[in-house]
């Protein structure tokens, strides 16, 4: 049976480990990165009233979503700031998280279901023709292990070349997760037995591989959601690498691809 370790944070493997279980894989939960709290009750007032000047917000992740509605859970009408202006998301795990929240589904607007790659040049494509010149854009994202806001800037460069006014937010902070020297072991157990890394975040990748610097990737094995975190574990060595299109049927291909 191909062993698989899934190497998202532990809030959002369950759906893939349930998934990939189903689907007839040995899962392992593997978390790479660890996502907590950032937002203070004087910081989530702050972003509150940034939200509310913007005419849309674009939120990197389901996380993103999630961790300002907690912030925000004592000023619950923030929500309808979105009777007007528009939630921007990059996939269906982020515009589900947004439904959930009480956004109408009408303001959320996200990458078509055809598209190749669920991400910001995707979105920019559904968005272009809101782009007005002087209107406000936030992004909602997580913070570095520095408290630095983290995260490509692909969309935000596009929108400042157009005259927007650019903003963002780190609603969440996400740190690599300190593996043991046991689970450093396992780490090359894992390779040695051919099992199939599966990756959502460039973060995750570069987090394993500088706290394993003696491992030889050469015979390591992964899928990745993007084409941009395939060329960065070609670049670290990595033995062979598949690029997962969207949905978990492609992620179940890609992985099969590799066994």
């Amino acid at each position: 049976m191909t062993q698989v370790v899934v190497t998202r944070p532990e809030q959002d493997a369950s759906a893939w480990v349930n998934s990939l279980n189903e689907a007839g894989f040995k899962t392992i939960r593997f978390p790479l990165l660890a996502l907590t709290d950032f937002l203070t009750n004087q910081t989530a007032l702050e972003a509150l009233v940034l939200l509310k000047r913007s005419q849309a917000v674009m939120f990197v992740s389901a996380n993103a979503v999630r961790f300002l509605a907690q912030a925000l859970r004592h000023q619950p009408d923030w929500v309808d700031h979105f009777q007007v202006a528009r939630a921007w998301c990059t996939g269906p795990g982020t515009a589900a998280a947004l439904a959930q929240c009480g956004i109408p589904l009408g303001q959320i607007d996200q990458p078509s279901a055809q598209a190749r790659q669920l991400d910001s040049e995707a979105l920019w494509e559904v968005v272009a023709s809101q782009v007005v010149q002087g209107m406000n854009v936030l992004f909602v994202r997580g913070a570095d292990e520095s408290g630095a806001v983290a995260g490509r800037d692909w969309l935000a460069l596009a929108l400042e070349q157009a005259n927007i006014k650019v903003s963002a937010i780190a609603a969440y902070q996400r740190t690599p997760v300190q593996l043991t020297e046991a689970q450093k072991a396992q780490v090359q157990q894992y390779i040695a037995d051919g099992a199939i890394w599966v990756f959502s975040s460039s973060a995750a990748l570069q987090a394993l591989v500088a706290q394993c610097p003696q491992v030889d990737w050469s015979m390591a094995k992964a899928t990745v959601t993007h084409p941009r975190m395939a060329d960065l574990a070609q670049k670290m060595g990595w033995g062979a690498v598949a690029i997962a299109p969207p949905g978990l049927s492609s992620l179940q291909a890609s992985i099969k691809s590799l066994a």
